[in-house]
């Protein structure tokens, strides 16, 4: 684990300094943008969309039950932007979008094809990681606002369904509720989460060995590190922002 981690902190580092110091692969961050980001609306709105609907049918049972119903779009609204939209979101797609990146390097390793771009005198890092680290890091909250538009949707229909509360009533609760505060927390986090994402997922692809086996076994821990990793920053983040 702490040379996982320590593999893991070299590589951002040297993806940013080379982000920093040598020329932008434009033509690769937007492969890897259709890659990572057009590619993961299917999981990213289905998602949203379950989450918006089970939240909904939670919240809405009790506070019928107690008689606070009109508050329903208020407490999912501030839920949805807070929490479920980035946090949520993030842990889905990240998996995605991490066990794509070991396998696509992973087979590149062990097939040398990392190595073959060392000897052309090429740095993989600028080839390989920067791209995939800069466009992880932008289509994170891009796809994080997208599932929060398809989750509200998806608990309004429930709410006017199953609690006969209007859509206007339900609207006009969830901006009652929200502040500029609650969307820009929990916009915030994405990009935090795309880089890790980003990073532990070329980490665990560029360090396979093991041929085909190795590629199996790359994929399935960096799936696993990607998880824990959104879910500590998201506690360590909503920490931070909540004694903002």
């Amino acid at each position: 684990m702490l040379e996982d981690l320590g593999g893991a902190a070299i590589l951002a580092a040297r993806a940013i300094r080379t982000a920093v110091t040598s020329r932008f692969d434009g033509r690769a961050f937007v492969y890897q943008i259709e890659q990572l980001g057009v590619r993961s609306m299917g999981i990213a709105g289905a998602t949203a969309v379950f989450v918006g609907m089970v939240m909904t049918i939670q919240f809405g049972f009790f506070m019928e039950k107690y008689g606070a119903k009109e508050a329903l779009g208020k407490v999912i609204s501030i839920s949805e932007a807070r929490e479920l939209a980035p946090a949520l979101t993030s842990l889905v797609v990240g998996s995605r979008i991490a066990a794509g990146m070991a396998a696509e390097l992973g087979s590149m390793a062990v097939t040398e094809q990392i190595d073959a771009i060392r000897a052309l005198g090429a740095d993989p890092i600028r080839k390989l990681v920067v791209p995939r680290v800069a466009a992880s890091m932008l289509i994170m909250p891009l796809i994080a606002v997208f599932a929060l538009a398809l989750g509200l949707a998806a608990a309004m229909l429930v709410a006017r369904i199953s609690y006969g509360i209007p859509a206007p009533q339900f609207v006009a609760a969830a901006l009652d509720g929200v502040t500029m505060q609650d969307y820009l927390s929990g916009l915030s986090k994405p990009p935090f989460f795309g880089f890790l994402v980003a990073v532990l997922g070329c980490h665990f692809g560029m360090t396979t060995r093991g041929g085909t086996e190795g590629v199996g076994r790359s994929t399935t821990r960096s799936v696993v590190v990607v998880s824990i990793a959104v879910l500590v920053a998201d506690a360590v983040l909503t920490q931070l922002f909540v004694a903002l």
